[in-house]
Formats: structure tokens, C-alpha cells, sequence
């Protein structure tokens, strides 16, 4: 080790961040569905001979779950003397390593130089449909895996350069939408030989065991600034609960989260006793996926410049009943996990506030709102899934106020352009817009949801709504006030709106029925009432506070100017000091 200097491996370091975002580039630029090539709801990654991640592309958090075990699985199975060169390994089993849930296809790929195996490159793909007993593969209505897809074994999908079409015409055949398929897997396949080639030739510029050398120290440089991290925050053991709202339809109870985080010695330990045992609904998330949920979390907080790689897990003991619904057992379902991850964002982030409440976030909407739309589409007569999930708020903080309409935590994707969804499926978006009063008051205002309705414009379209926070809202930090909860709801043929629950499938819709997704808000940071009146006033005129929480949230009194409400600034501080008196 004695034989890298820092520079050399900061070098080495951004070359391998680089392989693995070339390969995402061309994951998205090659693949067919708009759920990978508008929302980018996928992720590369590289790892070394021995299995251990040494770069990922910034793209969906969550997917790193997906593929933390999978390189670990192609060695115990195939051994290193079987593989060789153009390999490529695909699955999408949560319970055999293969991915967090099934709509997840991962693809592994050995890379050689000079006939010796160096490192594997991998790519996840979130694929609109994989089977099971609704479009797009999760239902709220499910109760064991086998209702939500076809799980695939691992095995090779490529074997030396060739295309195994018994592996993918099997994956094709168990699909709703076998042509968009074939058109995303052509993509995955695309990413790996991509990356393999490109990260050859690293390995080359090097030569095989200095790059060795190298990505070791890149490990064991993760694990040290990873610890560093760690001890700037006050040793102690602290917890925080919150909960999701309910397991889906089969049941209406509250679902609670606990963490118990403990700081010792540059170590941290997270510990889920106490957390739900896991529920007959599709939230059940397994145990890589909380690992990596973790990983994010301290990342976020103690190590933001550090290269993400396995040797930030070496810091990190993460520790959860077996049978838990974060450390969930076959045959339970695990399609809308990523819901369950982002509550135990919130739990480590609000154990963590009790201490550092500088570095964390207010709750944010934490929620992956979503919505599938399925049908044949008249214009064509194919059958289609759309998936789409909807951004919400971000939590204000100690430096400002959170973004409004983003995804966060454990998802990155991008919301589908209007432009591109009308164009592709029989639907009309009648409003998108950000919703008043959804961002928690504080001294910095939460950041506001999204409202998105849909137009059904064709009969016999069927709709499944994923989401959470109907019922808990986002809770703010310091004396800042909660933020908005989500909510779905239907129109039948111009009616009423009414009101679903969080979690439905099988919805029939018609022509001219409309759905309305609100994702929900944020948290704020601090007392409302130490916000400058003028930027209250600032929020009320761009129409993110209303009137009636600038007065009752923020005690500020606006009155009518030449051009619009301004600030009665006498009126204000007497409020102000009269309700904190």
C-alpha cells in the first residue's frame, strides 16, 4: 500500500466512478422503456475480484441493496476457473441476493485482463413488468412473493459473447410487455460490455496488481474518513420511532419503525429491535436493503465526500430481528420496500437529530408516490404499463428551506415529461403543480409536494396507487411544524373527487375519469415564528403559503397594497409577541 500516493489514487478513484457512469449513460440511452430512459430508475456499479463495491454511478440508492450480495452469489455458484470472458450473469431474487424486489433485474458481468479475472461490472434496472398478479408487478393486495412476479435464478443471460436465448426468451415470455422488455434488457447488456471494456482498460493502464493495490487503499481509505466521520458526532446511545401508515389493503394499522442508534469509538451501531415483525402487504424490505439504507443514512451525514464503496460498511453494525419488516423472510412480498426504507431514513435521521440536529434534515415526504397505469392503448392496440412516481417535499434545515417536487433519500429518479407520457400512452395530465401550504412552517419553510391529474381518455385502463405519509405527516425539527400528508383520489366521469386509500390495485377506470396524486410535503426547521415577515410574505405571493397560514402558522398580518398583500409590520409584532407571550 506504501506503493499509492494519495494523488494517485484520487486519480484511480474518479476513473472508476467514471466507468460506472459511462455505463449508466448507456444503460439510458440505449434502453426502450420510459421508466429507464425519462426517470432513470436504474444504477451501475463496479466491483473488485473478491466481490466487494469499489464505485457506484449516483444514481438510485436503494439499487446499491440490490446488488451489495449479488457478485458474492455468481462466485459461490460458478467458480472463478468457469468463468470467462463476455459472462454475463442475471437475476432479480431478493432472497438469493439478486435485488431488493423483483421488478429490480440485475446484471453481473466478470471483467478479464490477460485471462485473469480483475473485477465484475453490474447494472439494476427497475423494469415497468415482471409477471405476477397485477401490472407492474406490486400490488398492495399481495401476500407472498409469488403474487408479484417471476423470480429469476441466477444464471447467465450471456455465456462468452453469445446471448443464452433460453435464459431471455424465458424472462420475455413471463412479461406483460415483452417488447419493451426485450428492449431494456438489450440495454443492460449494452452497459455491461460497455463497462467491462472501459474498465479493462484501468486495469491496463496500471496493470493488475497495482489496480489491486489501489482499490484496497480505496477501501480502507472509505473505512478511515468513514470513522472520522463518525467521531465528530457525541457518543451515546439514542432512539426514535415513527411509523407507516398501514400494510396496504390487507390491513389498516399502523406500522411501527424503531432505531436505536449507538455512537462508540468511530463505530456506529443501529439496532431495529422493537421495529414491526413483517406483514402480510408488499413493505417488507430485506436485510441488504436495510444495510444500505444505513449506508446512506451516515453517509449523508458523517461522509458526504467519500467515495462510496464497501469500506464505508466496515464502520457500520446493522442489527434487526430475523422476521422483521426490515429483515423480512420467504415467502413475504417485497414489491413497495422502498417505502419502508425511507421510513428507516427517517428513524436514523431523527435518533441522529437528538444530537447533531445542524446536520439533519426535517422529514422529508419519504415516500415513493406511485402510480401505474395499465390498459391497451387505442392508437396502436398494444398493451402498456406506465409507471410514474410522483415528488414531494424535502425538509428544511439548519442553513434554509427544503426543496419543493423532489425525490429523496433512497430514490433519484426523474419525474416523466409531460410531453413524453402523452405521447406514448392515452392519458391527459390536466395539472401539475406544487401544493400550498403541503411545506412545513418554520423558521425555514419544508419543501412543498406535488399534485399531478391524470385524464383517463380510453376505457378498461386499470391503476394501482403505492404510497405513505396519508396519515403520519412529514414531522418537523426544532420547533418547526409538520409538513403536508399525501392523498390519491378519484373522480368517476367529472364527479366529486374522492378519496383512496394509500395503498389500492386493481382499480378499473374508464374514459373521462380522473386521478389525483398528491405527494406529500416536508417538515420544517425552527419556529415559525423567527421566518422574516417578507419572506412569508415572498411565499404567499408565489403561492406556496396561503393567507391563512401566513397568519395562523407564521403569525404575520398581510394586508391589501396597490399591488397586492404587504406586510402590516406594527400589526405582525404585536401578534407575534402576544401568542409567544
Amino acid at each position: 500500500m506504501k506503493r499509492i500516493d494519495p494523488i494517485t489514487l484520487e486519480i484511480v478513484g474518479n476513473l472508476l466512478l467514471s466507468v460506472a457512469e459511462e455505463m449508466g449513460v448507456t444503460l439510458v440511452k440505449t434502453a426502450y422503456s420510459t421508466n429507464i430512459k425519462e426517470r432513470k430508475d436504474c444504477s451501475t456499479a463496479l466491483f473488485d475480484a473478491k466481490g466487494s463495491m469499489i464505485a457506484q454511478a449516483e444514481y438510485v440508492p436503494m439499487h446499491l441493496g440490490s446488488m451489495l450480495g449479488v457478485v458474492g452469489e455468481v462466485l459461490k455458484k460458478f467458480p472463478v476457473d468457469s468463468l470467462r470472458p463476455g459472462d454475463m450473469f442475471v437475476t432479480n431474487d431478493p432472497y438469493a441476493g439478486g435485488g431488493t424486489h423483483l421488478p429490480d433485474i440485475t446484471m453481473v458481468s466478470p471483467v478479464f485482463v490477460d485471462d485473469r479475472l480483475v473485477a465484475f461490472v453490474a447494472n439494476i434496472a427497475h423494469h415497468s413488468d415482471i409477471g405476477g398478479m397485477v401490472p407492474g408487478s406490486v400490488s398492495a393486495h399481495s401476500d407472498n412473493i409469488f403474487q408479484e412476479g417471476l423470480r429469476i435464478p441466477l444464471g447467465r443471460i450471456c455465456r462468452a459473447g453469445e446471448l443464452v436465448r433460453e435464459s431471455y426468451d424465458f424472462i420475455i415470455l413471463n412479461t406483460r410487455t415483452p417488447v419493451e422488455r426485450s428492449g431494456d434488457l438489450d440495454a443492460q447488456i449494452a452497459s455491461n460490455i460497455a463497462g467491462a471494456k472501459r474498465l479493462a482498460e484501468v486495469v491496463r493502464k496500471y496493470g493488475a496488481d497495482y489496480f489491486a493495490e489501489c482499490t484496497d487503499a480505496l477501501l480502507d481509505y472509505a473505512e478511515h474518513l468513514m470513522r472520522a466521520g463518525i467521531r465528530t458526532l457525541p457518543e451515546g446511545t439514542y432512539t426514535f420511532e415513527d411509523y407507516l401508515d398501514d400494510a396496504g389493503a390487507n390491513s389498516d394499522s399502523p406500522i411501527p419503525i424503531r432505531a436505536t442508534v449507538t455512537i462508540e469509538d468511530g463505530t456506529a451501531k443501529v439496532d431495529f429491535a422493537g421495529t414491526s415483525p413483517q406483514v402480510p402487504g408488499p413493505l417488507n424490505m430485506t436485510y441488504s436493503g436495510l444495510l444500505t439504507t444505513a449506508f446512506y443514512c451516515f453517509k449523508a451525514v458523517a461522509g458526504q465526500s467519500i467515495f462510496a464503496n464497501h469500506g464505508i460498511y466496515r464502520a457500520l453494525q446493522v442489527t434487526a430481528p430475523e422476521g422483521s419488516i426490515v429483515n423480512c423472510t420467504l415467502p413475504v412480498p417485497v414489491g413497495q420496500r422502498i417505502d419502508t426504507a425511507q421510513r428507516v431514513v427517517d428513524v436514523i435521521m431523527g435518533a441522529l437529530a437528538q444530537v447533531a440536529p445542524e446536520r439533519v434534515l426535517a422529514a422529508c415526504n419519504s415516500v415513493v408516490t406511485s402510480a401505474i397505469f395499465s390498459g391497451t392503448n387505442p392508437r396502436n392496440g398494444n398493451y402498456f404499463v406506465y409507471l410514474e412516481t410522483i415528488a414531494g417535499g424535502s425538509g428544511a434545515h439548519s442553513r434554509g428551506d427544503g426543496l419543493s417536487g423532489v425525490q429523496v433519500h433512497m430514490t433519484n429518479t426523474s419525474n416523466l415529461p409531460i410531453e413524453a407520457l402523452e405521447r406514448e400512452y392515452p392519458v391527459l395530465v390536466e395539472r401539475y403543480e406544487l401544493q400550498t401550504d403541503s411545506g412545513g412552517a418554520g423558521r425555514f419553510r419544508g419543501g412543498l409536494g406535488i399534485r399531478r391529474d391524470f385524464r383517463i381518455l380510453c376505457d378498461g385502463m386499470s391503476y394501482t396507487g403505492l404510497g405513505d405519509r396519508h396519515k403520519f405527516a412529514p414531522w418537523g425539527l426544532e420547533g418547526g411544524k409538520s409538513g403536508g400528508p399525501g392523498r390519491f383520489r378519484l373522480s368517476r366521469g367529472g364527479g366529486e373527487l374522492q378519496t383512496l386509500g394509500s395503498k389500492i390495485s386493481g382499480v378499473t377506470l374508464g374514459r373521462e375519469d380522473l386521478i389525483s396524486v398528491c405527494a406529500p410535503g416536508s417538515g420544517g426547521y425552527g419556529h415559525p415564528y423567527d421566518r422574516p415577515a417578507e419572506a412569508v410574505l415572498r411565499d404567499v405571493r408565489e403561492g406556496k403559503v396561503s393567507l391563512a397560514s401566513a397568519l395562523d402558522d407564521y403569525g404575520v398580518v398581510l394586508v391589501a397594497g396597490p399591488n397586492g398583500p404587504i406586510v402590516d409590520e406594527n400589526a405582525t409584532a404585536e401578534r407575534r409577541a402576544g401568542v409567544r407571550s
